[in-house]
């Protein structure tokens, strides 16, 4: 008789029935009279129970080894010694489906990057690993729930280009034929492109990649982009207002979904946002920082990981919001598309939005005018030969728009208080790493 697989997690219901469980071994005590086998799936992990009988199945138990895949069929007991769960399995039928080599590549103190190497491993070993992509899965579907709720129409845009995008830096050039081609470093020009073909609201999850030789543990070659693009908005902050009501809609599904178990496995308490989230100019942010002692020559107008950390605490401190948009970048470290108020023409109408101290996205409402394109661009030294069909798309009657992108595995990595967006992602891609 073919029994159907029952979850760990789900065995409690058939006690005294026979069941199947499908796992992989945890750990084994093979002692002189007893058998003991831990059999661990996704969704927890139960003893099996055999007394040696020089029969059958003492041999299979015997020649297991850690990690293994098995299929155990077998009578679910009460055992209230039993620390797992207060149940057990005795066996009727073992099947080895897999026997894993020994000994395994990593264990519980091996360092990340070895961990990295074996990162299929790595993720299967551990519970914290495995709710890390559950959580990506709710968050995701949450901020899909809320775009679709505002009728944007989900895009794929293309991540080969014939040109470099935006400035023609930080991109991979790769043969493509008997030219060149680039890998798209942000579906920018792609999603502007959809709001002049007259799609409303425009919404991607796609990978991006940059050609950035950063080793800090907040950057990645190639990363999942969350990416909005809105038609025919009043200003900069119809673009923020919608990010903070998707934002604080989809951690609240991650809150109710997997709460409990974030905070079991990650210590970190998920706290749903109020809305609206508070904003500051970077003007006002400089101004709080160098109270602080904080020298903005040091990096150029822009905020250093070190600012980003110090604006977050104060804003936390003075509001208790974790969240804080900063708006105003000055036009020399914004590109040449952002869109400049007619009141101050040195600054743009853009934004990036830190969490606990951690910047996640970069907004803007976008230049839609052709002639200002084209000066700004000129402004910026750039030739607009390579933007020409980029440049099109606002030639025929483009309306105002503006968008943001944010990077998945960075809102991760804050969210559940890991230390590397390493830990944030199943298959690191950096400068040094393009395996496994």
């Amino acid at each position: 008789m073919i029994h159907s697989r029952v979850h760990v997690s789900d065995l409690r219901e058939h006690v005294g029935r026979t069941a199947t469980v499908c796992g992989w071994v945890n750990t084994l005590r093979l002692q002189s009279k007893m058998q003991f086998v831990v059999v661990r799936d996704g969704t927890g992990m139960v003893q099996v129970t055999h007394r040696r009988d020089d029969g059958p199945l003492e041999t299979q138990l015997e020649t297991l080894t850690p990690e293994s895949a098995v299929r155990i069929t077998g009578r679910v007991v009460d055992a209230a010694q039993v620390k797992l769960g207060g149940l057990e399995i005795v066996p009727e039928q073992v099947e080895v489906l897999n026997l894993a080599a020994t000994p395994l590549p990593i264990d519980e103190h091996t360092g990340l990057e070895q961990r990295l190497d074996w990162r299929f491993l790595d993720v299967r070993r551990r519970p914290a690993a495995q709710l890390l992509f559950a959580v990506q899965t709710t968050l995701e579907q949450g901020m899909r729930e809320y775009a679709y709720a505002q009728g944007a129409t989900e895009m794929h845009t293309p991540k080969l280009m014939g040109t470099a995008s935006e400035s023609g830096a930080e991109v991979f050039k790769l043969g493509y034929f008997d030219r060149s081609a680039y890998l798209a470093q942000s579906p920018q020009f792609y999603k502007q492109m959809a709001i002049s073909a007259g799609i409303d609201k425009v919404f991607e999850i796609g990978p991006v990649f940059r050609a950035e030789p950063s080793f800090t543990s907040r950057h990645a070659t190639e990363f999942t982009g969350v990416d909005v693009e809105l038609a025919w908005i009043d200003g900069v902050e119809d673009v923020m207002a919608f990010e903070e009501q998707m934002l604080a809609h989809a951690i609240g599904k991650v809150a109710d979904a997997h709460g409990e178990a974030i905070r079991e496995h990650f210590g970190v308490e998920i706290t749903v946002p109020t809305t609206p989230f508070p904003r500051i100019t970077m003007a006002e942010a400089h101004e709080i920082l160098r109270k602080g002692g904080w020298d903005p020559e040091r990096v150029k107008e822009d905020l250093d990981p070190e600012g980003e950390r110090s604006i977050s605490a104060y804003i936390k401190q003075a509001t208790g919001h974790e969240f804080v948009f900063i708006t105003h970048y000055p036009i020399g470290i914004r590109p040449f598309y952002h869109m400049r108020p007619a009141d101050d023409p040195s600054v743009t109408l853009s934004f990036d939005l830190l969490w606990k101290g951690l910047e996640v996205t970069t907004g803007a409402q976008r230049e839609h005018r052709y002639d200002v394109l084209l000066k700004q661009a000129a402004e910026k030294g750039m030739s607009t030969e390579p933007l020409q069909d980029y440049l099109n798309a606002f030639r025929f009657g483009c309306p105002p728009h503006g968008g943001l992108g944010m990077g998945l595995g960075r809102v991760l990595m804050v969210m559940l208080g890991l230390d590397s967006i390493r830990e944030a992602t199943f298959l690191f891609r950096g400068p040094n790493r393009l395996t496994p």
